[in-house]
């Protein structure tokens, strides 16, 4: 059996997606599903069970899961809010409960692979590799994703199972929309295009042009297939960045956006925000090469594609249909 925690989520469902493709149906599913549309994640994908978060938390703490035998936790379940600035609860959410599914999963030698996060490298100015003299935190949200990757630096090497951590950069595509604000650019400016209105973009900001900030933007099929290449092949256990190697500028996405909607509408601006001043990440790339040096050799979908297959899966419902 394979666990998802935030199995109903954004990437979760994806990699949930990808283990179906391949003919596994033998998953857990564990996640929160609250009070919006994330639900309709779940009716596109196969699995044998949903768990609610606390209850599997109980589960896992106080019992032997009736002696299944467990494959692997895929750990993506956080809370991904950036604009969250209670850091007691961000920290109970991404690093308490994280702390112990990774005993849990060290103790009983199962591999344990979970979503860290881009916004480790703080203002990316010493660069983006997987070292601790590139990281800092420009919010609670960063900050606990950071800290949760330096206590798991404590076990690597020791445990006798794999334990890896996908530094994912700016991920997009199927499956974001119950995410709302924090769902990506492509997906905000999908639902302006579709209401009238053409791109909106932040003026300039950090030394960077109108629109001309620029992220490593990561189609989420991409990311799920590099989860999925982590548990197959013999991985060292270690922390590694998840994204393409190449940045865009926020006007790449917007004209790319206008070209995959057949759109005429122009780009406009919109004064950057006063509360995202000094916690902002103005430009992220991927350094790959420690991921490429583990064995992956697998390629990243090309980005006008992915942008138009997004588009494309938008404009057909928006959600994975049953296979």
């Amino acid at each position: 059996m394979i666990i998802v925690t935030g199995g109903a989520g954004f990437i979760g469902s994806n990699i949930v997606r990808a283990l179906n493709e391949r003919g596994r149906t033998d998953i857990l599913i564990v996640d929160d599903l609250g009070n919006g549309d994330k639900f309709k994640n779940l009716i596109g994908l196969r699995f044998i069970d949903y768990q609610h978060k606390d209850d599997f938390f109980k589960t896992f703490m106080y019992s032997d899961f009736f002696g299944l035998d467990i494959e692997a936790i895929f750990h993506e379940g956080a809370c991904s809010d950036t604009m969250e600035y209670d850091v007691n609860y961000m920290m109970k959410t991404n690093y308490d409960f994280s702390k112990e599914l990774l005993k849990f999963c060290i103790n009983k030698e199962i591999a344990f692979i979970y979503a860290s996060s881009a916004s480790v490298y703080g203002n990316g100015k010493k660069g983006f590799r997987e070292a601790e003299d590139c990281e800092s935190a420009l919010n609670p949200y960063a900050f606990s994703k950071l800290m949760f990757d330096r206590y798991v630096r404590q076990f690597i090497g020791e445990a006798k199972s794999k334990i890896i951590g996908l530094r994912y950069f700016n991920v997009f595509g199927q499956q974001e929309s119950h995410k709302g604000k924090m769902a990506s650019i492509f997906y905000q400016i999908y639902k302006r295009m579709k209401l009238g209105g053409g791109p909106r973009l932040f003026r300039g900001s950090g030394g960077y042009g109108d629109g001309e900030q620029k992220r490593d933007f990561v189609y989420v099929k991409d990311v799920a297939k590099v989860n999925l290449w982590c548990l197959d092949n013999p991985v060292a256990s270690g922390i590694y960045n998840c994204g393409t190697g190449h940045a865009h500028t926020f006007n790449e996405v917007g004209k790319t956006m206008i070209d995959a909607m057949n759109s005429k509408m122009k780009i406009t601006y919109c004064d950057f925000p006063d509360e995202l001043r000094g916690k902002y990440q103005s430009f992220t790339e991927a350094d790959t090469k420690k991921l490429t040096a583990a064995g992956y050799k697998g390629s990243f979908t090309n980005f006008v594609a992915a942008v138009k297959e997004y588009v494309q899966f938008l404009e057909g419902g928006g959600y994975y249909a049953l296979k």
